[in-house]
């Protein structure tokens, strides 16, 4: 997602609802003034503002115009009940295990709510959590995901679904979902193994943690641009490194040809203790260190991309509270970055799908993930 869609996004979140004046045109607030801008969609998208008559790009009015119709035909409503149950996985009585069961209210427990449920064959009531009853539809469950991933803040969700679903939920609430079914996800989608191509690229960015800036690694298939494995470290020393390529490894089923890096010193060392053959005189890998920008045969475009993707993310959140989030929120985007988010250097396609990984995922791809990750 590029700066011009998250802005798109920021309109809508602020409030700013643009005024739908026929199927066609719309009129959208300008954020530096009180001018308003005529988005229209007659020939192709065209908006008033500046940005689109010179660049001729689709501009933040447009994209928030699309956002705007996206959202209102998000949700159907004939599906809101019916997939509760499904994504809650199947209820059965703990004591005779008859399905034969009917819902009877919540029970509070030690500050968590417990849905109570009342066996109709032997007549007795027992408890399950009840964290999946509170939303009535799980697309809106995906689309906050998707919008955290696309570069939202919690807040900023939480406003939109107020907005466009009626849905009042606290900020704590999507950040819970967050992190409780992308690690569902995550864990499915970890059992694949891609096919990828001879070379990998690896490098490493700054991330701050609770007001320290940590190192976030990460390691890329160049054909495929499958996010591999990621890591998060306190330092850059040769031990940091190897963690990376450990884990890159025991990812995949055979090891590249080609590794490509940066000039930290760290990483000739490490590949050398992991990748070294019996006789520790050949490396099995050959390391390629990138000598700059311009150098189109050894340099590591492909992956500083990804850490501009990254950033658009990393960047709303002004940091990460602990190492912990800081994990849980990388291994998010990987899932996202190789599974739902397309790829403009792949026609279209996502790194999986490059990969041979076929999930054959729907249109909606966070929402068949997650069914599928909570089916397994």
């Amino acid at each position: 997602m590029d700066s011009r869609e998250i802005r798109g996004y920021s309109i809508l979140a602020k409030g700013d609802e643009p005024l739908i004046i026929n199927s066609e045109e719309f009129l959208v607030p300008s954020q530096s003034s009180k001018e308003k801008y005529k988005v229209s969609k007659l020939d192709g998208w065209t908006c008033e503002c500046k940005d689109f008559k010179f660049r001729k790009t689709k501009c933040k009015h447009i994209h928030a115009v699309e956002f705007l119709l996206k959202m209102r035909g998000k949700v159907d409503n004939d599906e809101k009940l019916e997939f509760v149950d499904e994504i809650a996985g199947k209820v059965e009585c703990q004591f005779c295990k008859s399905d034969n069961i009917v819902r009877n209210g919540f029970v509070k427990n030690k500050g968590e709510n417990k849905q109570r449920f009342f066996c109709k064959s032997c007549k007795k009531t027992f408890y399950k959590d009840a964290e999946l009853n509170y939303i009535r539809n799980p697309k809106v469950i995906v689309l906050a995901i998707d919008l955290y991933m696309k570069g939202l803040s919690l807040r900023k969700i939480t406003d939109t679904l107020n907005q466009f679903f009626s849905v009042k939920i606290h900020h704590e609430t999507v950040r819970r979902w967050i992190t409780k079914f992308t690690a569902s996800m995550n864990n499915y989608v970890n059992q694949f193994k891609p096919e990828l191509s001879e070379a990998w690229h690896l490098d490493e960015q700054n991330i701050k943690v609770k007001g320290k800036w940590l190192w976030s690694w990460n390691c890329l298939d160049e054909g495929t641009r499958f996010l591999i494995a990621n890591t998060i470290t306190e330092k850059r020393n040769v031990n940091d490194a190897r963690q990376i390529l450990q884990n890159a490894v025991s990812n995949v089923e055979d090891a590249p040809e080609f590794l490509i890096t940066d000039g930290l010193h760290a990483y000739k060392k490490a590949i050398k203790k992991e990748f070294c053959s019996v006789s520790r005189e050949e490396i099995a890998v050959k390391h390629v260190r990138a000598r700059s920008l311009r150098d189109k045969r050894q340099n590591n475009n492909i992956i500083e991309r990804f850490h501009s993707t990254f950033r658009e993310r990393d960047k709303v959140m002004r940091g990460f509270k602990s190492k912990v989030t800081a994990k849980e929120i990388t291994d998010g985007f990987r899932t996202y970055y190789n599974f739902i988010r397309p790829h403009q250097a792949l026609n279209g396609l996502t790194p999986s799908q490059t990969a041979n990984i076929q999930l054959n995922l729907d249109r909606n791809k966070w929402l068949s993930l997650l069914k599928q990750s909570l089916k397994r």
